[in-house]
């Protein structure tokens, strides 16, 4: 058994910059630079272009999530990455149709349609206008709203038969609407938030409606026609949370919650680990890491909308679960002999380094499983995901600084130093204004002592709240690390987790290689 160095990370600038870096050389050489879709590691290191993805699906996720990294965080960008990507992305609307095309071979035309694919072309599309205020890109998103209007109505669904004979393309058809185009919802609300484009909020709205009406009732029970592609469940799930968030729309907003309270356990854990696929077979109880990064997503939301509680569940599956996942450690990857010269055989385990996959909750392998993966497009769905986090960390509003996440965290208002990384925590202001610090449920609020601040805090809707606290003077915390046991329920059996805090410090394995953890005795 094999266990990996440097994968417990808690810094999400230093995963968000890995993975930009990973992202930024993944381009295949032998397609005219399209990015490759399928990256195997184990047993036999290639990387793979896919006829049903590479042009559609995606330049969408690495463009939103490049370029909002460069946005958010200050992430410094490969500009050539930049210009193949978004080279990539219009070449898959060069079709008849102003939707995402795929090609059937190198060379050909795009003609493979997949409305699966609509959400990581308008999410291309969105991330090229808002943060590089590209008119090419507004022209395409724009008509491609149009056409889904032609094209697509929410009692009949989709005309497949006039696409068809009017635009000479392949429909590859989604097995429900919530694994086609419900996935959309969200880049359609990004998009109208950045453009004030009517029509973008217009079909969010009406995709909403159909999604809510027939997958998500007032329950929150999970629904057998969700399908067996769980990543379209939690996507789902999380572009409900931001068109809520984005509509204030508290409805809307109280039935993600429902879902996600009941349920989202039909396919997550208590860390966040999520299954790739219902479907019985050989990679049956693999996890996915765009799945975590949803559900981190709406905890994040759910959060900012005061449940505090949502909160906890995002940091604890950021430590416990998403950030130990990103492939560091890269020791076990060995180029294959390479006769034809395949660029997707050259220097794979360097090119690959930073990549989310497919992992148990315990390592990159799971359990009878000889297929180890890290798929391109789940390497953009988490680090975009990843930028949310960073946003949520802390934040200036009216009400005064708050303190949600406790990670490492400098801004211009204030810093944190995290008690996972330091004696203790501090916490120092740079501008003025009340102070509301967030504490995990396992601290023990009323033994806590503060230094350099006088008098105690109020205790409020899960957070400490410090009315008058002092500037460029730390306020220093020490919450002991609570240990902790739980239990994860996985198709490979129950798995026991110590914990010290949110962070893992041991966790079964069933004897399986490249684990994250130590193993429980």
């Amino acid at each position: 058994m094999t266990k990996l160095n440097d994968v417990n990370t808690t810094d999400i600038v230093d995963a968000i910059r890995l993975g930009c870096r990973t992202m930024s050389n993944l381009f295949n050489a032998d397609t005219g630079d399209i990015p490759f879709f399928d990256i195997v590691a184990r047993p036999e290191a290639k990387m793979s272009y896919c006829p049903h993805t590479s042009e559609a699906h995606v330049p969408g996720r690495f463009l939103n999530a490049m370029l909002t990294a460069e946005d958010i965080v200050g992430i410094k960008l490969d500009e050539l990455a930049v210009e193949k990507l978004t080279r990539a992305a219009f070449l898959a609307y060069e079709g008849t149709l102003p939707l995402p095309l795929n090609r059937n071979e190198i060379g050909g035309r795009p003609v493979n349609f997949g409305p699966h694919n609509l959400r990581e072309g308008f999410h291309a599309l969105y991330a090229l206008v808002k943060y590089r205020d590209s008119q090419p890109a507004r022209k395409l998103a724009e008509a491609g709203i149009d056409s889904v209007f032609k094209y697509w109505d929410p009692s009949d669904g989709w005309d497949y038969q006039r696409l068809e004979s009017e635009h000479e393309i392949v429909v590859d058809k989604p097995s429900t609407f919530l694994s086609g185009l419900s996935r959309s919802i969200g880049p359609l609300a990004k998009y109208y938030g950045a453009t004030d484009y009517g029509p973008a909020l217009d079909l969010a709205i009406a995709l909403k409606e159909k999604a809510i009406d027939e997958f998500f009732p007032e329950d929150g029970a999970y629904q057998e026609a969700h399908g067996v592609h769980c990543h379209s469940t939690t996507c789902v799930m999380s572009s409900l949370a931001q068109l809520a968030d984005l509509t204030s729309d508290s409805r809307l907003l109280n039935r993600v919650k429902a879902f996600y309270d009941n349920g989202l356990w039909e396919v997550r854990d208590a860390l966040g680990w999520s299954i790739e696929t219902l479907l019985p077979g050989e990679q049956y109880g693999r996890g996915e890491a765009n799945n975590t990064g949803d559900i981190l997503e709406t905890a994040l939301i759910l959060g900012r909308w005061g449940y505090s509680e949502y909160y906890h569940d995002a940091e604890r599956i950021l430590r416990g679960h998403l950030l130990p996942s990103q492939l560091r450690d890269v020791s076990f990857i060995t180029d294959t002999p390479n006769p034809e010269n395949e660029d997707g055989r050259r220097d794979v385990a360097n090119r690959i380094k930073g990549a989310f996959g497919f992992p148990a909750p315990y390592g990159h392998q799971p359990v009878n499983l000889s297929l180890v993966k890290f798929n391109a497009d789940i390497v953009g769905g988490t680090v975009a995901s990843l930028c949310e986090a960073y946003q949520h960390v802390t934040c200036f509003e009216r009400a005064g600084h708050w303190v949600n996440l406790l990670f490492d965290h400098e801004t211009t208002d204030i810093k944190v130093e995290s008690p996972y990384t330091h004696s203790a925590l501090a916490i120092t202001l740079k501008r003025p204004g009340p102070l509301f610090l967030r504490f995990p449920p396992w601290v023990d609020l009323a033994a806590l002592k503060y230094e350099g601040v006088t008098g105690r805090p109020r205790e409020s809707n899960g957070h400490m709240l410090f009315s008058t606290p002092p500037i460029n003077r730390a306020i220093i915390i020490e919450p002991p690390l609570a240990e902790q046991e739980i239990r994860l329920k996985n198709p490979a059996g129950t798995i026991r987790v110590r914990l010290e805090g949110d962070r893992v410090t041991a966790m079964d394995n069933f004897g399986a290689d490249l684990t994250f953890f130590d193993s429980i005795d």
